[in-house]
C-alpha cells in the first residue's frame, strides 16, 4: 500500500510538519484510530502498521515536534519536555477530534506522552474509547538497561542535548554519506542489521540514515534525558489501557511496567507479543508486523 498519497501538511503551534490521514480498509469497522510513533521515527517507519490499523478504522498519524521531519520545540523557544509533547498533542486532539471518540495508540516513548496528556487534560479521556500500549512505559525505573551502559548514555544524551555539540553532531556527521558510511562499518554486528539478506539490509540502513537525516538530533539527546527522570505515577487516568509488553525487551522491565501502569489505570490488561524483540524493523511490512501485534488488540479495535 502507498501512503504518501494520503500525508498532508500539518501546522501545529507554530511548527510545520506533515500528517497522515488514511481512511479504513473496511465499511464495517469506522473506529478513528490515532497512532502516535515513538523514538526517533517517521511517518514511513509506521507505514506496516497504518496497513495493518486501517483495517479496522481511519488511521491519523501526525508528527510530532523533532521527529519525522517536524520542527522542533527549540524553533519556538521551548524544550522537547514530555510536558510540551503532551500540550502539544491535547491540542492535536481537540481540533482533529472535536465531536468524535477515538482509540489511541502510542509506540514505546510516545505511551508517557499520551498518558501525560490524559492526566493533564482528564476531559480529554470522555474522547477516548480505549488507550493501546505497544511496548510503552511511564516511569524511569521502567528502564532495563544494563548498568555498564546507564550512565554513559545518560551522560551522552545530557552532552548531546546541549546547543553546540548537537550543531555539530548535525552540521558535520548527521549527513547522508557519513551516516551510510558508520552502518557499513558496524553493519555485520549492528543488532537492527542482524538476520537481513543483502537487499533487506540495504533497505534498512537507507531507512536508518533517513531516520538520523530528518530527525532533530538535539530533540533526541533531551528526550532520552526526559525518560530517565519520567515518573507519571502521580495522577490517575480514567480509560482502559491494553499495554503490549515484550518477553525480551532491551529497553523495559516488563513486571515493573506492569506495576506501575496499574498504579495509573484501574482498568488495566497486559499482553504479549509473540516477537522477542522491541519492535519489528524499520522496513517491517504490514505482512511482518502482524504477528507482533497481539490478537488481544485485535478483538480490542473489532469490539
Amino acid at each position: 500500500m502507498e501512503i504518501e498519497s494520503y500525508i498532508e501538511p500539518l501546522y501545529m503551534n507554530g511548527l510545520h510538519g506533515r500528517m497522515l490521514r488514511l481512511p479504513s480498509q473496511s465499511p464495517k469497522y469506522t473506529k478513528e484510530i490515532l497512532l502516535i510513533y515513538g523514538h526517533h521515527s517517521s511517518i514511513e517507519r509506521m507505514k506496516g502498521f497504518v496497513e495493518i490499523l486501517s483495517r479496522y478504522g481511519n488511521v491519523t498519524v501526525p508528527d510530532i515536534p523533532g521527529f519525522g521531519g517536524m520542527e522542533s520545540f527549540y524553533k519556538i523557544g521551548d524544550k522537547p519536555t514530555i510536558e510540551n509533547y503532551a500540550d502539544y498533542l491535547a491540542a492535536f486532539v481537540k481540533l482533529r477530534y472535536k465531536r468524535k471518540k477515538f482509540v489511541i495508540i502510542g509506540m514505546s516513548f510516545s505511551v508517557p506522552i499520551y498518558v501525560k496528556m490524559l492526566q493533564k487534560y482528564p476531559e480529554l479521556t470522555k474522547k477516548v474509547e480505549i488507550c493501546i500500549s505497544l511496548v510503552g512505559f511511564v516511569h524511569k525505573e521502567d528502564l532495563s538497561i544494563p548498568k555498564r551502559y546507564f550512565i554513559p548514555v545518560k551522560l551522552l544524551s545530557r552532552f548531546g542535548s546541549l546547543k553546540l555539540p548537537s550543531m555539530f553532531f548535525s552540521l558535520l556527521i548527521l549527513k547522508e554519506k557519513p551516516v551510510k558510511f558508520l552502518y557499513s562499518l558496524v553493519a555485520s554486528k549492528h543488532a537492527k542489521l542482524l538476520n537481513a539478506g543483502p537487499e533487506d539490509k540495504k533497505r534498512r540502513i537507507n531507512m536508518e540514515t533517513k531516520l538520523w537525516v530528518i530527525n532533530d538530533f538535539r530533540t533526541k539527546m533531551f528526550t532520552q534525558t526526559e525518560m530517565f527522570n519520567v515518573d507519571l505515577c502521580n495522577g490517575k487516568v480514567s480509560a482502559k489501557m491494553i499495554h503490549m509488553n515484550s518477553a525480551n525487551d532491551l529497553y523495559f522491565n516488563k513486571k515493573v511496567v506492569d506495576q506501575h501502569m496499574q498504579i495509573i489505570f484501574d482498568d488495566f490488561e497486559s499482553c504479549e507479543t509473540p516477537f522477542e524483540a522491541h519492535a519489528p524493523s524499520v522496513t517491517a511490512t504490514a505482512k511482518d508486523i502482524e504477528p507482533y501485534i497481539p490478537k488481544r488488540i485485535f478483538q480490542a479495535l473489532k469490539s
